[in-house]
C-alpha cells in the first residue's frame, strides 16, 4: 500500500511538468467557465446554489446531479482520455485510478466550486 501510494505521489507529481502539461490549466478553466454558466443560470431562474441544493433537496437531487452532469460531463470525459494519452507517452502503462482522480481535480473540483459561488453573486448584484 506504501509503495502504491508513493508511486501515485510521484506520478501525480509529475504531471505539473510532463508533457501536455497546458491541460492542466485549459480543463480547469473550462470546468470554471462552464460552472459560472450555469451559476448564472440557476440565479436567474431563481434556484438555490447547486451543491447546497444537491445535499438539501432529496427530492430533485436526481435531476441536479443530472444537470451537473450534462454540463460538465464533457469536460470530465475530457480529462480522462487525456490523462491516459499522457499516462502512455510519460508512464509507458495505464494506471485507471489515477485518470479519474486527475479528471475529478481537474474537472469536477472547480465546478463544484464555482458554480455556487457564481449564483451568489448574480444575486447579489441584482
Amino acid at each position: 500500500m506504501e509503495e502504491w501510494l508513493s508511486r501515485l505521489g510521484e506520478d501525480l507529481i509529475g504531471r505539473v511538468s510532463g508533457p501536455m502539461k497546458l491541460r492542466l490549466i485549459l480543463q480547469p478553466l473550462m470546468a470554471t467557465l462552464l460552472a459560472v454558466r450555469d451559476g448564472l443560470k440557476d440565479a436567474r431562474q431563481g434556484r438555490p446554489p447547486w451543491f447546497w441544493a444537491v445535499f438539501t433537496t432529496a427530492s430533485h437531487r436526481r435531476d441536479l446531479v443530472r444537470d451537473g452532469w450534462k454540463s460538465v460531463g464533457k469536460v470530465f470525459l475530457l480529462a480522462v482520455v487525456l490523462d491516459t494519452v499522457y499516462q502512455f507517452i510519460e508512464l509507458r502503462w495505464f494506471y485507471p485510478f489515477e485518470s479519474i482522480l486527475v479528471a475529478c481535480l481537474l474537472a469536477l473540483v472547480p465546478y463544484i466550486l464555482i458554480r455556487g459561488p457564481a449564483n451568489r453573486v448574480w444575486r447579489g448584484r441584482r
